[in-house]
Parts: structure tokens; C-alpha cells; sequence
């Protein structure tokens, strides 16, 4: 039978399960990535399994969300994790060298493999042929140590490119366009995969920029061929003989089909305050705005730079905007300067900053309070720029740069000067100087890892009773991001190795007295959430979860959720269930009190249960989505005490 390319990965790497839409399989991983606001949770997993060597092809550690040194947390974390991929045999990419997945992609992916990453937009990886996904740290951590990756198995979704993309448009547009049509739920179960003559028009990393938004559409991940022009891309790091062709087969089909003519794409914006609220740039044009930042791992590539650089070239942008360039590598920086593209931003009036996250995740470059900051960046949830009450806008570089010119959103066809055209390089630069390759295994095993005052162990958290009786501490509505859970930026991420210090910030952007009345919990039994459809969606950090489960959070009732968070609330123990009867949701109200009777029996014995509303006379039909290794998990207590019950087991099968 004809295979498209990811049914193609997906049979390559099958451990377990069948290839059937919505049933759990395994599958083997060959790379992994972690970053610094994830990695250090996953270094502390793997100390405590015992890891001696990394049974991944590669696995590496990226810093690049916790630069902002204000104090010595960061720097100390920066230390416990060099030091631990010294010990455990990892790649390890200094401070400075640039946002995880451009440099991944630049240096160690490849096509035909398997990526997993303890960040959400590892997808993007997906450009060079790979299935590349995000999931929580301890899943990653479990990949390291040689276990099996287990996901439900996607629908593919072919999306067939027609056409080239006409001036003043790019990458950028494309994937809001599919956000336009589908929002941020669209991409549920399924991964994207890109076929059709248009995809031939897209540079590797034009591709890269449509793959990373994929986490906003809820996606799975998303697959591009790997072509002649993946070919070239690796021919110029200097790593041509990782490249293998890997195309859909003549006659593929796919499990839903879609098309978009690249020649009818025309410049979009996301308005405040989520990716999938989609509109023409026509339709917000003359939206005054504060700030302009051009940058992050959704627009990572050389010509994202250049096209700003040349549209601002020799003119100033206006009075009162901050135009904010967040270089995403050192490779990408390097080739700015040499071509004066760094000068000809510098030189308008533009900000320079390190390569980095940075403003993506909140780490400096925060909006001015009431203001409108327009943005490269991929996310735009409530607060996720470190102002809490912003007003973010997501759009392409030739947009950002237009309007910083103009002070206001501005459609750049509307520019009365021709459409620049990128010189690309003839030999664009390779810097391995900041990728610490693995030591060799004699000398790693004499590594001690470095720990900060700053790092504290993992509580250990108990098993699922059988009898629950907890209030809905917090009742909230649809599309929660992780963001709102446990926020990112300067205050909170340097706590991201400290449990008790970094649940003190969960839930503050909903609700600022959740943190009390969750510490007051945890000694009556615990409590409840409630919420609507996608809760969870957006980063893959686990603290999002390990922070409510640590303040007693016990269940977490919703209309449906985002794959990530689900996989990690179950991974830490707090029971994900959804409404049977979705008109259910109205019935409850925050301070309701849920009775769980024969609980762990319930959960075993099939997907639907009911629980019971204290003092209300009423019975909801709840179903949870867990396969049967997640029922032995949850009845643990969570992923850590399933995996050292099997440490214990006789036959020791881990």
C-alpha cells in the first residue's frame, strides 16, 4: 500500500500498538532536545533513574529560555546543567548559541528520524523530515533512558501547496492562514503533513517556520518531505551525508485532505490575545503600537533578518517605537553582521538582543502597559510577554518591519518601494564552538553534578485513593494555556528546579488566591478544576502540572484537552477527565463540592464513570481518554513511582 511520509516514520519506529487513528502506540526515538526551562527537571529524572549513558542516536540541552542573569539562579542552573550532560553523555548548548530548534536543525537533525523534545515547538524540527513532537520532561527523560515514547496514534492531514507566494508575503502567513481557517484546536490528533509543487518554493527554513506553529493548532507534529532543498540546506552545514530522500509514495492518501494556493495567501495578523485569532492586516491596519520585535524560533531563518533590514535600510522608524531584534543563533548573527544587515537595523533605530528566547517567553522585552506590541513570535496568550495585561499581535517580518517604520499596523504591500529580495549567502557560516559534544563514557562517569542552592528534589506524591471528596477550587472557560496555569518570564522561570517556590505563581494570571486555598487543600484531601475545551493548550512545560498536582490538585474536569498537558497531568497523577454531556460543564460551580466513589476500581473497569455533587441532589457522567499502561500509572501516583515500582520488580524490566 502507498505510505505517505509520516506513515512511512511512524511504521520505521512502531514498538508497539497499531497504526489506528485514537489507539495508544510506542514509539522508538532516535534524538531528543531539552531546554534550560524543562531540562533541569529532566537532568534530576535522570539522576534519579541511575541513567549511565543516553540510549538515543543524540540528545541535547539547550539553554536558551533563562538568560536574564539578574541574580545567581540562572547561572547556577546553567552549571547543574552542563554539568549533568557532561555526566550523562549529552550534547550541551552554551548560553548565547542560540533558540533550540533553529540551532537543532542546523547542526544535529535529521531526515527519516524520530525527535522528541521537553519544549512544544520541537515540531519544527518536522521541516527536515523528521516526526519531531513535544511532550513533558519526564516523558523526554524516559526517551533518554531508552523507553519507548507512547502517543495516540494521529490522523494525518495532507495539506496540498499549489502556487508561489506573491511579494510582501511569506512563511509566516501561510500558517496563519491555516490558524484563520481552523483555530487553535484544528490540529487535535492529527499531524500535518505538507506535499504539493508549492512546497518546492519554500526554503528549508521557510518550512521551519510553518512547522513550529503547528503547536498552535494543537498538532501533533508536521512533516515536510526531505527534498533537494533539505539537500542543499545540510550541504551548507557541512552536513550533507545526513541527508536521505524521504517523499510521500505515488498514489498516498491521507486521512483528511486540504489545499492552500500560496498565490492567493495575502498578509495576516493574529490579534490579541491567541494565535488562532486570525484577520487580514487590512482589517487592523492603522492600530497604533509600542513595540515592533522581529525574531523567535517561529521566524528563526537568515532572510527573516534580512527582509527586516532591508526594509528599514537607510530610513528611522518612527518616533516612540521600540523595534526590538531577537537574533535566534549565533550562525544566523554571524551571517547578519557580515552581510551589514545588522548595521542597516542598528542604524534605523532598532534594539539588538542576544540569541535566545527571550521576549517569546517573556524574558525581557515587555510590552508597556495599555500598549500594542506586534510580534514574530509564535504565541500570544494572555500575559505570556511578561506584562500581565498586554495586547499582542502576531504577524510576519515584513509586517513588524513596515510598521515600526510607520508606527502603526501597517498592510507592507501598501510600501511604494519594490519588494527587497534576499541575497542569500554563498557559504553561510557553521559555529560549533558553543555545542559541547558528548564526553567521552570513562570520563563522564568521574563528573559530579553541580547543584545551586536553587535546586530541590521532586516530592515524593502518593497513590490514587479510592475515595475522593474535594472542592472546585477554580472554575474556568476555554482555551487555558499553560501560560495561565504557571506563567513564564523573568519572575517565575529562574524557580523552574525549586517545586515549592514556583507553584507559588500558579494559576495568578486567572486567580491570585488560588496558591492559599491550594496549600490549604492539600491537608483536607485535596481539590478539583474545572474548564472548558483545549484546556492546556500551548507549552509543554510540565511544571504546569507538577506545580497544582504539589498544591493538591487531584482532578482536573474539562470539556476536552490539549495532548501535552493531558499526557502531563497523567504523568504526575491528577486525573484527566472530560464531560460526558458537555451542557454538563453549566451545572457546576466554582465551591462545588465532587464526591469520588470506588475510584481506582471505576477508572480500571472502563472509560465512563459518575461522580456525585455534594448537597445538589446530582450525578455527572465523566469518561477519561487513559490507555492501560496510563491506568497503572495513575494508580501509582504518577510516571516516577510507576517507574520505580518497575525498578523493583523481579524481573526488572525496565
Amino acid at each position: 500500500m502507498p505510505l505517505n511520509i509520516t506513515q512511512k516514520l511512524l511504521k520505521g519506529h512502531l514498538v508497539s500498538g497499531d497504526m489506528i487513528p485514537g489507539t495508544e502506540i510506542g514509539l522508538r526515538i532516535d534524538q531528543t532536545l531539552t531546554q534550560d526551562a524543562t531540562g533541569t527537571m529532566v537532568m534530576l529524572e535522570l539522576e534519579a533513574m541511575g541513567l549511565d549513558r543516553p540510549k538515543t542516536e543524540a540528545s541535547a540541552q539547550y539553554v536558551d529560555h533563562n538568560l536574564i542573569q539578574v541574580d545567581s539562579k540562572n547561572p547556577d542552573d546553567h552549571l547543574f546543567l552542563q554539568s549533568a550532560t557532561r555526566r550523562f553523555g549529552l550534547y550541551y548548548s552554551r548560553p548565547g548559541n542560540g533558540v533550540s530548534h533553529p540551532v537543532h536543525m542546523q547542526r544535529l537533525a535529521k531526515p527519516g528520524k524520530t525527535l522528541l523534545g521537553s519544549d512544544s515547538h520541537t515540531c519544527a524540527n518536522g521541516c527536515m523530515g523528521m516526526l519531531a513532537m513535544g511532550a513533558g520532561g519526564i516523558d523526554v527523560a524516559l526517551a533518554i533512558a531508552g523507553e519507548p515514547f507512547y502517543v495516540k496514534m494521529p490522523k494525518v492531514w495532507g495539506i496540498k501547496l499549489t502556487g508561489e507566494l506573491s511579494d510582501w508575503v511569506s512563511a509566516k502567513d501561510v500558517i496563519l492562514e491555516l490558524l484563520r481557517r481552523h483555530d487553535v484546536k484544528g490540529g487535535v490528533g492529527k499531524v500535518i503533513e505538507y506535499y504539493g509543487p508549492g512546497v518546492k518554493t519554500l526554503s528549508a527554513m521557510d518550512r521551519h517556520v510553518i512547522a513550529n506553529m503547528g503547536a498552535e493548532l494543537g498538532a501533533t507534529g508536521t512533516v515536510f518531505p526531505s527534498d533537494d532543498e533539505i539537500k542543499r540546506f545540510l550541504k551548507e552545514q557541512d552536513r550533507e551525508d545526513d541527508w536521505i530522500e524521504l517523499v510521500a509514495d505515488v498514489g498516498a492518501t491521507y486521512d483528511i485532505d486540504e489545499e492552500i494556493n500560496l498565490s492567493e495567501v495575502v498578509p495576516l495578523i493574529a490579534k490579541p490575545s491567541s494565535p488562532g485569532n486570525v484577520v487580514p492586516v487590512t482589517e487592523v491596519a492603522g492600530t497604533p503600537i509600542y513595540q515592533s520585535y522581529v525574531g523567535s524560533s517561529a521566524n528563526p531563518g537568515f532572510r527573516d533578518f534580512a527582509i527586516a533590514a532591508q526594509i528599514v535600510s537607510g530610513k528611522q522608524i518612527a518616533k516612540g517605537i521600540s523595534f526590538d531584534i531577537n537574533p535566534t543563533s549565533r550562525q544566523v548573527l554571524t551571517d547578519l553582521v557580515q552581510e551589514s544587515h545588522i548595521a542597516s537595523l542598528l542604524q534605523s533605530g532598532a534594539r539588538l538582543h542576544q540569541a535566545g528566547c527571550n521576549g517569546c517567553i517573556g524574558m525581557g522585552q515587555a510590552p508597556a502597559t495599555g500598549r500594542n506590541s506586534l510580534r514574530t513570535t509564535p504565541r500570544n496568550f494572555p500575559g505570556r510577554s511578561g506584562t500581565r495585561e498586554d495586547s499582542v499581535y502576531l504577524c510576519s517580518p515584513e509586517t513588524a518591519a513596515v510598521s515600526a517604520l510607520t508606527g502603526e499596523i501597517t498592510d507592507p504591500r501598501t510600501m511604494d518601494v519594490p519588494y527587497p529580495k534576499v541575497k542569500e549567502m554563498k557559504k553561510p557560516t557553521v559555529d560549533k564552538n558553543l555545542l559541547d559534544e558528548p564526553l567521552p563514557y570513562e570520563e563522564a562517569r568521574k563528573v559530579e553534578l553541580h547543584k545551586g542552592p536553587n535546586i530541590a528534589s521532586i516530592p515524593q506524591m502518593d497513590e490514587m485513593p479510592d475515595q475522593l471528596e474535594i472542592p472546585i477550587l477554580l472554575k474556568m472557560g476555554d482555551n487555558i494555556s499553560t501560560d495561565e496555569i504557571l506563567a513564564g518570564g523573568a519572575r517565575v522561570l529562574p524557580y523552574r528546579s525549586n517545586l515549592p517556590e514556583i507553584s507559588k505563581f500558579t494559576f495568578e494570571i486567572i486567580d491570585q488566591t488560588y496558591y492559599q486555598r491550594g496549600t490549604e487543600s492539600v491537608s483536607q484531601g485535596g481539590h478539583a478544576v474545572v474548564g472548558g475545551f483545549n484546556y492546556g493548550q500551548g507549552s509543554s512545560r510540565e511544571h504546569a502540572a507538577l506545580a497544582p498536582r504539589y498544591l493538591g490538585l487531584r482532578v482536573a474536569l474539562v470539556k476536552d484537552f490539549a495532548r501535552i498537558h493531558w499526557q502531563n497531568l497523567v504523568n504526575f497523577g491528577v486525573l484527566p477527565i472530560t464531560f460526558v454531556h458537555t451542557e454538563d460543564y453549566d451545572m457546576l460551580s466554582q465551591g462545588d463540592v465532587l464526591e469520588f466513589s470506588n475510584l481506582r476500581t471505576n477508572i480500571k473497569k472502563g472509560n465512563e464513570f459518575s461522580i456525585n455533587v455534594k448537597g445538589k441532589n446530582q450525578q455527572i457522567p465523566v469518561k477519561h481518554a487513559l490507555s492501560e499502561r496510563q491506568v497503572q500509572i495513575m494508580l501509582k501516583g504518577g510516571l516516577i513511582n510507576w517507574v520505580k515500582d518497575r525498578q523493583k520488580s523481579a524481573d526488572n524490566t525496565f
